[in-house]
This record gives C-alpha cells, sequence and structure tokens, in this order.
C-alpha cells in the first residue's frame, strides 16, 4: 500500500512568459531587502520587518500597484505580500524600492505554505483581491476562499482584525459570502456586500473588468472577540 500523502490543491494557475530586463533586475538586487527568505520567515514578523507593527497579509499580490499604493499610504502597519508569478513578485519589489517602503516585504510562495508558519491573531487583517473564480464547476475545489481556509484565515487574525476580499465574478461573490457568512468566528461588516473601501486602490484589472460591466463586489468580515473552537 502507499504511504504516499495526495497532492496538495493549488489554488492559482502558473502563468508561463518571459521578465523584462527591469524585472530581473529588481529581482537580482532587490530580493534580499525586500524579499522572503522562506515561509518559516512569517513566524517572526518583527525580524522580517525589523520593528513591532500591526500587520496585513495580502493574498494574490499581482503586479503589485495596488499593495505598493495601500502600503506607501499606511506606513504605521507592515505589509506581507504573497505571489506566486515571478513578473508579479518582480514587479513590488521594483514599485517598493521606488516608493522607498519599509514597511513591505514580498514572499515568492503559496499563501497555504507561508500562513501556516504566522502567529495565531498575529494579523491585523488579510487582502484576497480578485483570486482566479475557477469558472468551471469541476475545478471549484480549487478556490481559496473555502471553509478550512478561512478558518485558518481567521486564527491568524487578532479580534477585531479584517478579513477582506473582492472578485468580479458575481457566481464566486456568492459563494464567498456563504462561506466567510457561515465562519462560527467572523462577523460581516455590512448588510451583505461591502462598498469598495477608500484605501482598496482601483487597479487596472478592476476597471478593465468594470469597463466590460462585470459588478465589483467587496466582503468585509472582521473576526469576533469570542473563543472559536
Amino acid at each position: 500500500m502507499s504511504t504516499s500523502q495526495p497532492a496538495a490543491v493549488r489554488t492559482f494557475k502558473l502563468r508561463r512568459g518571459r521578465i523584462s530586463g527591469r524585472h530581473e533586475h529588481a529581482l537580482a538586487t532587490l530580493t534580499d531587502r525586500y524579499g522572503v527568505p522562506g515561509p518559516e520567515s512569517a513566524a517572526d514578523p518583527v525580524a522580517l520587518f525589523g520593528r513591532d507593527a500591526p500587520l496585513v497579509l495580502e493574498i494574490g499580490s499581482g503586479m503589485g500597484e495596488a499593495t505598493a499604493a495601500m502600503a506607501a499610504a499606511d506606513p504605521d502597519r507592515n505589509y506581507l505580500a504573497t505571489e506566486v508569478h515571478v513578473a508579479g513578485v518582480a514587479s513590488l519589489l521594483a514599485l517598493a524600492a521606488e516608493y522607498g517602503l519599509a514597511n513591505l516585504r514580498v514572499a515568492r510562495w503559496d499563501a497555504a505554505e507561508l500562513v501556516p508558519h504566522l502567529p495565531a491573531g498575529g494579523l491585523s487583517a488579510v487582502h484576497v483581491f480578485f483570486p482566479d473564480p475557477w469558472p468551471k464547476a469541476r475545478h471549484h475545489k480549487r478556490r481559496l476562499i473555502q471553509p478550512g481556509t478561512v478558518a485558518l484565515l481567521r486564527s491568524r487574525l487578532r479580534p477585531g482584525g479584517i478579513l477582506h476580499c473582492a472578485t468580479d465574478w458575481p457566481p464566486y461573490a456568492e459563494v464567498m459570502l456563504a462561506v466567510l457568512g457561515a465562519d462560527p468566528g467572523l462577523v460581516n461588516t455590512a448588510e451583505g456586500y461591502s462598498g469598495r473601501p477608500g484605501h482598496r486602490p482601483l487597479t487596472k484589472f478592476e476597471q478593465r473588468g468594470i469597463e466590460a460591466g462585470r459588478p465589483i463586489r467587496d466582503l468585509v468580515f472582521a473576526r469576533t472577540f469570542r473563543e472559536v473552537r
């Protein structure tokens, strides 16, 4: 009988393609300054950032424009961005240097590898903006927002901490609302969907979705102060 473990279910599709010379330079010269050596480094955010400050986790930072803008506008909190695509990592590294962001670190790791290392109750907020909707029914198991993942993310939030999701795929928005609403340790901060908070920048990706007629849904849930077992 085989004792091998089943392969982990990926919540993302790896994109192939060449990166620009600017991005190659960013990877070569800025990874030591802004990068995260390994998932286990997330266990000590104070050492990672060189200071003790509220921590925001960005899951899937894309090309990084929104993450860099939020970190620049919010210098009193630290931002830990996770992104698996090389071009996105390189782009955010370049933006971090361009903006001089001492409060930003970029991890080229799947969130599933990194989040378990984060200290319980150590996050001020978690952002999951426009994750892959995996629209085909047979791929729904790959969606990031699932009960088990939400429970793990919630466990890393401090009481009162925010789990903020956004999507432009209405069927996924409905699932998100149901899954988040069913978690016993989370409470919706709005009646149903939330409007886009002012601190979440409007990205080029989102603007294209709006122009194409796709409705944008934000969901903002807070961790309750009661203990959940």
